[in-house]
């Protein structure tokens, strides 16, 4: 799931960077806020589960010049975290170790990922993807053991640019101490974050900073408005904080020395799995939104090409396979039986010469002894060519359609794209697979061929009257031949001798079976097109199109990716760890 959540994140930061639509680009960087919280809350399950006793995580959050810093150092009870009058001084997750050494926090390198942890000395405002650990000398009445992690500005004006960081630190808490000014507590940038967060469950601890006398239960009663306004769960604890003005740091107040202490008995890790879980159902079909959207295109897609495909193979059986006159196949076969019935030579040259329209007698003659390559005369192989392209045509018209109509019109209008620069290649494929499968097709041919002629062996005065007027065809045929120097094969031989002997066998005892004959072969020959030729050589790689888009325009998550994160999600707590 780690590596899902990873995948969608990224294609969400591509697309971002190419979208043009300030509302659309609002709702992704959202989304993907959404997804850095949710990657590092998955790692954060990893990281408890690879600890025997897992630190406790105190994060310190709160808007500019809510005084974060000052209170980490009254929390620290030194001067470790740095301070300025500035906003924006702190950009970097900087955690201090508290009752812990540095050799305790070793895990923290995984769960930072790609953050690189350095010195504090060492972080600079020109690089935003690293974090600092140190390790706290002073003596805390106030903070349990574990890690206190002072964090930057969520609402600054450069925010943008270090936001992961803050957002990694938040999802890593297991206590959240919000600090809040006088001036800032009631800013919209809060309790958007603070609603945000709301699904992680962290125990919370508001600090109301730079008080000044008579206004705290005042604003105190205005901050639980606000709360109830934004989350659902009970108003937390405040601790008002006020200045005092030789050190200028706030005072936290004595009774409420031991308030984070006992705040850490209320982590419960053991439910962590549980809240992950129900964090990615909550969001996950927000965040799969534009997937869905190019799913339901990609279905479109395909039952586009479907019907693209079905209106082909209509035309190939009206236009070839039922046509009274350019169905040449069974003609094929009927050239077979010819030259299984002893005639040599005859039955070569109705085999070779379907298409040729006038050869002198001498190429007639070497057509019985050498058959000309099939294919290369094939009315079926220059139709299929036609159908292929008109097909082709069809689909760019359809395409256009759909990106005129369309929500996802650009998805349309890339697939077009792809169609047209692909589009003579794929022409070029399917004519050759076509001839191979005029070719190997042939195999079926003389197989009807020796089915008839075995069936005409059932039925001895048919067989011989047939050999009897194949004589008289012959004799006819080369008469005319040797007249005219030059005859029109198409007309002359496969005509006439080609409708005697399938009247004559058509009016015969084994008429019928000739008849179930051909049907087979006709049958046989629509599923062989439809599957080599328009599915294999044609659909499939038409399908193959989106494949193709640009990741940085679209988010090309495949359905079976899809559908193996959401297997994840209804699993159990160990398989929300690996996809």
């Amino acid at each position: 799931m780690l590596e899902f959540i990873q995948l969608l994140k990224q294609r969400y930061q591509a697309v971002l960077a190419q979208q043009g639509n300030e509302s659309v680009k609002t709702s992704y960087q959202q989304r993907i806020d959404q997804l850095i919280l949710a990657e590092a809350f998955i790692r954060k399950g990893q990281l408890i589960d690879t600890s025997r006793q897992p630190l406790l995580q105190m994060a310190v959050v709160g808007p500019t010049q809510a005084g974060k810093s000052s209170l980490v150092n009254v929390l620290l009870n030194s001067n470790a975290a740095g301070v300025s009058p500035l906003a924006g001084y702190t950009i970097h997750p900087q955690g201090f170790c508290s009752g812990v050494s540095l050799a305790d926090c070793a895990g923290l390198q995984r769960y930072f990922g790609r953050f690189q942890q350095l010195q504090q000395s060492q972080l600079s405002k020109d690089r935003h993807d690293c974090y600092s650990l140190t390790e706290s000398a002073a003596d805390s009445g106030l903070l349990p053991h574990g890690v206190l992690w002072d964090t930057p500005d969520f609402d600054s004006i450069d925010s943008g640019t270090y936001r992961e960081g803050v957002i990694r630190a938040i999802a890593l808490a297991d206590i959240v101490i919000l600090v809040v000014s006088k001036e800032k507590y009631a800013d919209q940038s809060v309790w958007e974050i603070m609603a945000a967060i709301e699904e992680l469950h962290q125990p919370t601890l508001i600090c109301l900073n730079k008080l000044v006398e008579g206004a705290e239960s005042i604003i105190i009663q205005s901050l639980q408005e606000k709360w109830l306004q934004a989350r659902t769960d009970p108003f937390p604890q405040v601790v008002s904080l006020y200045y005092q003005k030789p050190g200028g740091l706030p005072v936290w107040p004595e009774f409420k020395q031991q308030l984070l202490k006992q705040l850490a008995n209320t982590v419960r890790s053991d439910k962590h799995p549980r809240v992950e879980q129900a964090l990615l159902k909550r969001h996950w079909q927000s965040w799969l939104e534009p997937v869905f959207a190019e799913h339901q295109a990609l279905n479109d897609w395909y039952e586009l090409v479907d019907l693209i495909i079905a209106q082909a193979m209509e035309s190939y059986q009206r236009d070839y396979l039922n046509h009274p006159h350019h169905y040449e196949t069974f003609q094929l076969a009927m050239t077979e039986l010819l030259n299984l019935m002893e005639i040599p030579g005859l039955a070569r040259i109705l085999a070779g010469t379907r298409q040729v329209l006038t050869w002198p007698i001498k190429q007639i003659m070497k057509l019985g002894r050498k058959r000309l390559h099939i294919s290369d005369s094939s009315y079926e192989i220059a139709l299929l060519n036609q159908i292929a392209e008109h097909t082709l045509i069809q689909l760019a018209d359809r395409l256009l359609d759909k990106a005129d109509q369309s929500q996802r019109g650009q998805w349309w209008r890339q697939i077009n794209s792809g169609l047209r620069s692909h589009r003579q290649d794929l022409l070029q494929d399917f004519e050759r697979a076509a001839k191979k499968y005029h070719l190997l097709f042939q195999q079926d041919v003389e197989s009807a061929a020796h089915r008839l002629h075995y069936k005409l062996q059932e039925q001895p005065l048919v067989l011989n009257s047939l050999r009897a007027t194949r004589a008289t065809a012959d004799a006819a045929v080369i008469a005319l031949t040797l007249q005219m120097g030059g005859i029109g094969l198409h007309d002359l031989v496969i005509a006439p001798a080609m409708l005697t002997l399938t009247s004559l066998v058509a009016e015969s005892a084994v008429g019928g079976y000739m008849h179930k004959v051909e049907a087979e072969l006709k049958q046989n020959q629509f599923n062989t097109v439809k599957q080599v030729l328009f599915v294999e050589s044609l659909r499939n790689k038409l399908l193959q199109l989106p494949e193709q888009l640009s990741m940085t325009t679209h988010f090309n998550i495949s359905p079976d990716q899809l559908r193996a994160a959401e297997l994840q999600l209804t699993e159990k707590r160990h398989g929300l760890r690996l996809l």
